[in-house]
């Protein structure tokens, strides 16, 4: 391998410096002091996941771990007061969010327990639901299940099967699985320890179907045996969360009062008659839903966690291992190859990006489920904010994980420094509570109905007007016009272009009008279809599906660095701000150089330029490089949380004592000679 340069000394990298005292209480946010609650219980190592348990013990443990989270009041953050909660809704989440550093089936069956069963019954069920169950599934008492997914049906539960019949004679339900494909499934809880679940199904009654209700349906009794009509099903060891006991539920012509509706949306009285405070059964339906969103918001937040922790560890280790002798004679630190920054730093760039995202989308929760801001509009705006950061997040945890692992070697690999368990437990991060993609097509439709109703109304004239701007716009970008004007302000520099087109305000405009024209071209294209057949209409928008969920990521992308910088402007510190402006600009560029092409076919960059982004970020890694353990120690863990040996200082250990035992054998005299030192001799 080749001898890398030896760093330059950069003035304004080696003067600012990073204040761990601000920073850390900035990435924790506004529930800091929850997370750090949260991390204080799980310090305790009897919460710790036991690498390579098999996953009935696995199981066992996690149970009991819930049970005593239950006992220290963690299951009750979110529930009001009068019921022995604290009545926080963002809190309740940040807490939630740090279990991952424990276990992630631990986490999971928590959401499990608390933000889906528990959560099901408060937000869609009424006072006598939640006095008759919520302090008993608080405490653990009745554990149970979400039953929503269907083996048939994952994302698009307007199309499950499971019906919930009305009979006026004896004022029951008569819950019923019609066949195979109709069966819950993945279910947390359902495999074995669930005694309840809130089970979704379309309420039929007078013979109308008024689409998904939820039903409280009790599932096994006190002993732990299927109650009548019962069938449930293990769904057996997975690729990961093994800790979780996922299962089927089947009901056999299953029984239970009238009462057990969840009848927030909508209620049967005794004769049968069906009501509901929301007339329109589709708004209906995705309100209820949308009552369900905490899901994406935590998974948001906890891939976020994972990447920083999958980083924590690569990066200590990095700033500690030696490889391949340099120009000074000594083996070389990881982290100061080029290639080694340039696959972590990035990494380390955007995981930053999303966890000031997700603070926003934490507090934008918090407003509307805590009521204070708790109207249609904030609630549509909530539900498209997570879809479209949920995908962002899940899916960089699994890169970040996965190439924090590449970057630890063969140290990596093992199962006791956690990388190769992490990227296991996430996986399904990327499916479940709304698929990636499916959640993309949601912020797609929201662009496209935010970009249609610019031209309601709007007359031939407006919209010939609007279409011939936009042909105006592609000429004028793909005719070269800008690119020239860039060929001739950058006279070669990267400096120079630098400083004259990728700045904070360039970046914004970049990643900005790449959305705008990406869902333009889509809109435009859809709008002439309009007067097509359906059918015809259809295979249009299959035609740009493609496009409208790449305009759906780049939204997000561009979501996370305007927090980045609305995060920015309000840290005092000038050494911190500084560090994380560049942090911020690496993100930035990062984004810019994944989708160069776009630009470059779309003549929003020259050439000269686009070079000139992957240059500048290898200068923004190379400065940033001496901050790299700051940026990853600011996220806050302690030893326990992370529970890596080879980011403990041991491996440190190692290389001192091989540096201090062939110091010591080549001062003794007794070293051999080389051979080719030897031959020249």
């Amino acid at each position: 391998m080749a001898d890398i340069a030896v760093r330059p000394a950069e003035t304004d990298a080696a003067e600012a410096r990073i204040d761990l005292g601000a920073l850390t209480p900035l990435l924790l946010g506004k529930w800091g002091d929850i997370r750090l609650e949260a991390r204080e219980m799980i310090r305790d190592e009897s919460f710790w996941r036991i690498e390579g348990q098999p996953y009935l013990e696995h199981r066992e443990r996690v149970l009991e771990q819930l049970k005593k989270l239950a006992d220290l009041g963690a299951g009750a953050r979110a529930y009001p007061a009068e019921y022995g909660g604290r009545d926080t809704q963002g809190g309740n989440l940040a807490g939630f969010e740090e279990l991952g550093l424990a276990d992630p089936s631990l986490q999971i069956k928590a959401g499990v327990q608390w933000g889906l069963f528990t959560s099901a019954i408060f937000q869609l069920g009424t006072k006598k639901h939640h006095d008759r169950w919520l302090r008993d599934c608080m405490a653990m008492k009745l554990p149970g299940a979400f039953a929503m997914t269907e083996t048939g049906h994952g994302s698009d539960v307007q199309s499950i099967a499971t019906t919930a019949t009305y009979d006026p004679a004896t004022e029951e339900f008569v819950i019923r699985t019609p066949f195979r494909g109709a069966y819950k499934d993945y279910l947390g809880n359902a495999a074995k320890h669930g005694r309840a679940a809130t089970v979704f199904a379309h309420l039929i009654t007078g013979g109308v179907d008024y689409g998904v209700h939820c039903f409280f349906v009790p599932i096994r009794d006190e002993d732990g045996e299927n109650l009548p009509g019962i069938t449930s099903e293990d769904d057996g060891p997975k690729g990961g969360l093994n800790g979780i006991d996922n299962g089927r539920l089947a009901f056999d012509d299953v029984r239970i009062p009238r009462e057990n509706l969840l009848n927030r949306y909508g209620d049967v009285a005794p004769d049968g008659t069906y009501s509901s405070p929301i007339a329109s059964p589709g708004r209906r339906f995705f309100t209820m839903l949308g009552a369900l969103v905490q899901g994406r918001v935590s998974l948001d937040g906890s891939a976020t966690w994972a990447s920083a922790l999958a980083l924590k560890i690569a990066v200590t280790y990095g700033n500690q291992r030696r490889q391949f002798d340099g120009a000074s004679g000594g083996e070389v630190v990881l982290l100061d190859y080029a290639n080694h920054q340039r696959r972590l730093l990035p990494l380390l760039a955007q995981t930053y990006a999303q966890a000031f995202a997700h603070e926003e989308l934490l507090q934008k929760f918090d407003g509307v489920f805590s009521g204070a801001a708790d109207t249609d509009e904030n609630r549509q705006d909530l539900e498209t904010l997570a879809a479209a950061l949920k995908p962002q997040s899940t899916w960089h945890a699994l890169r970040t994980i996965q190439e924090s692992r590449e970057a630890c070697g063969g140290q990596g690999f093992l199962s006791e420094n956690r990388l190769t368990g992490l990227h296991h437990d996430f996986d399904v991060y990327a499916t479940f509570e709304g698929d990636n993609t499916v959640l993309l097509q949601l912020v797609g439709k929201r662009l496209l109905g935010d970009f249609g109703r610019q031209f309601q109304g709007a007359d031939t004239k407006k919209l010939a007007a609007y279409a011939a701007r936009q042909g105006a716009s592609k000429f004028f970008h793909g005719a070269g016009l800008r690119q020239l004007g860039q060929a001739v302000a950058d006279f070669g520099s990267t400096a120079r272009s630098v400083e004259h087109g990728l700045r904070g305000d360039d970046q914004h405009q970049l990643l900005a009008d790449r959305v705008q024209q990406m869902v333009t071209d889509v809109g435009t294209r859809l709008n002439a279809s309009r007067k097509l057949s359906a059918v015809e209409q259809q295979q249009a928008f299959n035609d740009n599906q493609v496009e409208l969920l790449a305009a759906a990521r780049a939204h997000g992308e561009l979501l996370q660095w305007e927090a980045f910088s609305d995060a920015l402007a309000g840290i005092r510190d000038e050494g911190t701000r500084t560090v994380l402006t560049w942090v911020r600009d690496l993100f930035g560029l990062a984004v810019i150089e994944r989708n160069l092409s776009w630009y470059l076919v779309n003549g929003r960059l020259s050439a000269q330029r686009a070079s000139a982004v992957s240059r500048y970020i290898d200068r923004l890694c190379l400065r940033l490089r001496d901050h790299a353990q700051d940026l990853v120690d600011a996220f806050g863990f302690a030893p326990e949380h992370v529970r890596a040996p080879i980011a403990s200082g041991v491996e440190q250990q190692r290389q001192d004592e091989a540096r201090a035992y062939y110091a010591d054998l080549r001062s003794s005299g007794a070293a051999p000679t080389p051979e080719k030192k030897a031959k020249k001799g």
